[in-house]
């Protein structure tokens, strides 16, 4: 067999052994680098998912709160049944109440990271907290003269 014929059958069979055991190497190499940044994309697009789900979740509550007959169990439960599909609920609700002089109903939801991440956490310990705030104005308030002068 002609010299041309072994590199060309050797080339099909996979190689030489020196050049299988430098290809086995460089995969262990790499292989570790494209999982963090597998599992890095797929933490990115979960919270990024969580966060418009928070967003969701805020304005819908904000929504039921200017309604003149609701309770803050009527918002809070809102944000839950908005919430619930994703499976968290370590997230606290915070209500800060319209007045004549500031008729704004503000609703503030507030989530760990630790407990949205699917990695506990692993990728960012810079991030404490996701923070979601919506505000409306309540229904029925009374408008000052200030607000909207004669023309």
């Amino acid at each position: 067999m002609s010299r041309i014929n072994q590199v060309v059958r050797a080339a099909r069979l996979g190689g030489s052994k020196r050049a299988r055991a430098a290809a086995a190497v460089e995969f262990a190499v790499v292989c570790p680098v494209l999982v963090l940044i597998l599992f890095g994309i797929v933490e990115f697009g979960w919270m990024f998912m969580v966060r418009l789900t928070m967003g969701n979740a805020a304005r819908e509550g904000c929504r039921v709160a200017v309604l003149q007959t609701t309770e803050y169990s009527d918002v809070v439960a809102r944000i839950s049944d908005i919430m619930e599909p994703t499976g968290i609920t370590d997230y606290t609700v915070e209500k800060t109440d319209a007045t004549v002089s500031n008729p704004m109903e503000v609703i503030r939801i507030t989530l760990p990271y630790s407990s949205a991440s699917i990695l506990g956490g692993f990728f960012s310990d810079l991030v404490t907290d996701l923070v979601v705030t919506c505000s409306m104005r309540k229904e029925g308030m009374a408008v000052s003269e200030d607000e909207f002068p004669d023309e």
